[in-house]
């Protein structure tokens, strides 16, 4: 069931605790707690929701993994919650189905929509793809998707349902960022032969730019930028234009990773963690040739999106990372010094936490994970 909310109450009160997994961080030091107290509204429950999206207009998009979009207009006299016709068959199933969206940094002018999903193969396969769109919303109850086009697929597709990824960024020089996850096929992250266990940057028409890493290589070796990632499935520009992704390690080791250009990050060689039946991995510090992670945990903060914070509403929170939380249930904050990071704070919420993105007007907007995942604004209290 859907819903969205007319008439919206606050619901709860949220304070921070400062992390105490202090002990997970890498970098120098400790930064102070962070002390942002909000009050929490909530504006909807959708149906396994993934990502969110703002447009230009203010107008909502949430993606639900089973394949439905759906938008919500909080125009003040006549909000409406609606629905986005012309998405692709998805393959729903284990981690599969529809992910990520995101406009086109030049929406306002041309309409164009990027989103991810899980794609069926031949025989009982699947892989991510990135498809592109014109988004039409001239009707009052919904909206349509015309001149959908594949514009980027995982190579190859396989008969494993996780480690899709598929986060789309765009920098701030107009290139598509897209996060490709290892398929749970680990071995493919270390082979420049597929596009599995990387970070993708393609034109914003799926084609390769000529100063790629190893465009010269041809084929889907061109499209790589970094490659031995895992289960990518944060990735966001900083306010300084560097890229960042989060990432789940195995049991232990998610990490927090500035991505650079033709850059290895090691999986599955090194990992913080090990292997779900207990088989050791070395640890990243083991081997210098891999580039190891601004911050690893261990306990698992099980990341769902992330954000830089660029708002005016939350102050103490500019220019840092927000996670989202799955295992945690938790809002995590990150702060970012050069290359270090350094946690800082969680925010402990009632469920799992799939998505975050910032509104606006500088509210931070939250998707629980699962079944009626309620959609969440964070705002200043008092």
């Amino acid at each position: 069931m859907r819903t969205l909310l007319t008439s919206l109450s606050v619901v709860a009160l949220a304070a921070c605790t400062a992390s105490e997994d202090v002990s997970a961080q890498t970098g120098d030091g400790e930064s102070p707690p962070t002390e942002v107290a909000f009050a929490v509204e909530e504006m909807g429950t959708f149906d396994e929701p993934w990502a969110m999206t703002f447009l230009p207009n203010g107008i909502l998009l949430i993606t639900e993994k089973p394949g439905t979009m759906r938008f919500i207009d909080f125009a003040p006299d006549t909000p409406r919650l609606g629905t986005v016709s012309g998405i692709p068959a998805v393959d729903y199933g284990g981690q599969g189905g529809l992910g990520d969206v995101v406009p086109h940094p030049d929406f306002a002018e041309n309409n164009l929509l990027y989103f991810s999903y899980a794609e069926a193969g031949e025989g009982d396969t699947r892989g991510a793809v990135v498809a592109r769109a014109r988004l039409d919303c001239q009707e009052a109850d919904a909206c349509t998707l015309q001149d959908v086009e594949t514009i980027w697929r995982q190579v190859p597709k396989t008969s494993r349902r996780g480690h899709y990824s598929h986060r789309i960024a765009f920098g701030p020089d107009g290139y598509l960022f897209i996060s490709s996850g290892d398929r749970q096929e680990l071995e493919p992250a270390q082979d420049l032969s597929n596009n599995l266990g990387t970070v993708i940057r393609l034109n914003d028409d799926g084609s390769v730019p000529e100063d790629n890493p190893f465009a010269d290589r041809g084929g889907v070796t061109a499209q790589i930028w970094s490659y031995g990632h895992r289960n990518l499935l944060g990735l966001a520009f900083a306010p300084d234009g560097r890229l960042w992704d989060v990432e789940h390690g195995p049991a232990g080791g998610d990490e927090l990773n500035r991505v650079e250009r033709g850059v290895n990050y090691g999986w599955p060689t090194v990992s913080n963690g090990e292997h779900y039946d207990g088989r050791p991995i070395p640890d990243h510090d083991t081997d210098p040739s891999f580039r190891p992670p601004a911050i690893s945990w261990t306990p698992v903060i099980a990341p769902g999106g992330m954000i830089f914070y660029t708002g005016d509403m939350f102050p103490a929170w500019r220019g840092d990372v927000l996670i989202a939380g799955l295992s945690t249930n938790a809002l995590v904050e990150v702060e970012i010094d050069g290359d270090t990071a350094t946690e800082v704070a969680r925010y402990d919420f009632d469920n799992r936490l799939r998505e975050v993105e910032q509104g606006p007007d500088g509210a931070v907007w939250l998707l629980e994970d699962g079944e009626n995942g309620r959609l969440l604004r964070l705002t200043p209290r008092g």
